[in-house]
């Protein structure tokens, strides 16, 4: 590892000698992570603007919903990581409105999404399956860009490991509280800087949505209903999540029973999407018949 390195991956030889959380304009400070959750929404519009051109909607349909629905899912992503950790913020309220430097809740933006687009499909007179098909390969885009706004931030990373995609961080740069016993046992100290190794879960994440991502495109044109794109993101993004945050230092969880509210979501969402998929498809049968 480069000496001084503010990120390095020892098995893969990457290293990046020096990284900074944002830019600073005129005394002003924007932080990278917000940069990079606004090119990943861009992104995602554009996606399901294509994907409606492709299948013969009207791109500006979603051009249209994207206005609310990105203001709410903010707002929804935010909401949820506050409830969730009102600790942190119950004696110090305005820092709730404080998101320069993260606290963003992917589920909590995807529920306050999903219910912006009912609300909107209702006056729109939309199908809200249809809709959902179309847009939820854009979500996902969204949600694998943004990710890296969590490499940026150096958070959402998991416990101490010395696999192949091992990542290691300054002890400095990361916050005291997701840093475990296992990995202060492990830190190693190079010219006075510590570091820490650990998992980078943002690329498990990033990576496994990739493949959701394509699952979704591929399949888009075999479909046999509308909804059925959307399950698939319930079902594959759902079980990834699960897996993903059992690995996380810095999970939500549900008061005080240490169960990581993100795996019980995930699990609902599996088990909705499954249970959803096999009824539709028993109709579908049942109707060609």
């Amino acid at each position: 590892m480069s000496q001084g390195a503010d990120i390095a991956f020892p098995h893969l030889g990457i290293t990046i000698g020096h990284l900074p959380k944002g830019i600073t304009i005129g005394g002003f400070t924007i932080a990278f992570y917000g940069i990079i959750i606004a090119c990943g929404m861009l992104a995602g519009l554009m996606l399901a603007r294509w994907q409606a051109k492709r299948t013969g909607q009207e791109p500006d349909v979603y051009s249209d919903y994207a206005i609310w629905g990105i203001i709410f899912a903010i707002i929804g992503a935010r909401l949820y990581y506050v409830a969730f950790s009102w600790d942190a913020y119950k004696n110090n309220l305005l820092q709730i409105f404080n998101t320069r430097g993260g606290g963003l809740a992917i589920y909590g933006g995807v529920i306050a999404a999903v219910l912006t687009a009912i609300v909107y499909c209702k006056k729109k007179k939309y199908k809200f399956f249809l809709f959902a098909d179309t847009a939820v390969p854009g979500l996902v885009l969204g949600q694998i860009i943004g990710r890296f706004g969590n490499f940026m931030n150096r958070e959402a990373f998991g416990e101490y490991t010395d696999s192949l995609f091992a990542m290691r961080l300054k002890v400095s740069d990361v916050t005291s509280a997701n840093i475990t016993s296992t990995m202060r046992e492990h830190i190693s100290i190079q010219d006075g800087i510590r570091y820490i190794q650990v998992h980078p879960t943002f690329l498990y994440e990033a990576a496994w949505n990739v493949l959701v991502l394509t699952a979704m495109l591929l399949y888009t044109k075999k479909k046999k209903f509308d909804g059925e794109i959307f399950l698939i993101y319930l079902i594959g993004y759902g079980l990834g999540r699960a897996w993903i945050e059992g690995l996380r230092t810095d999970q939500l969880q549900i008061g005080t029973t240490g169960i990581a509210v993100s795996q019980v979501f995930s699990a609902v969402l599996v088990v909705a999407g499954v249970v959803v998929w096999i009824y539709r498809m028993r109709r579908l049968k049942k109707k060609e018949k």
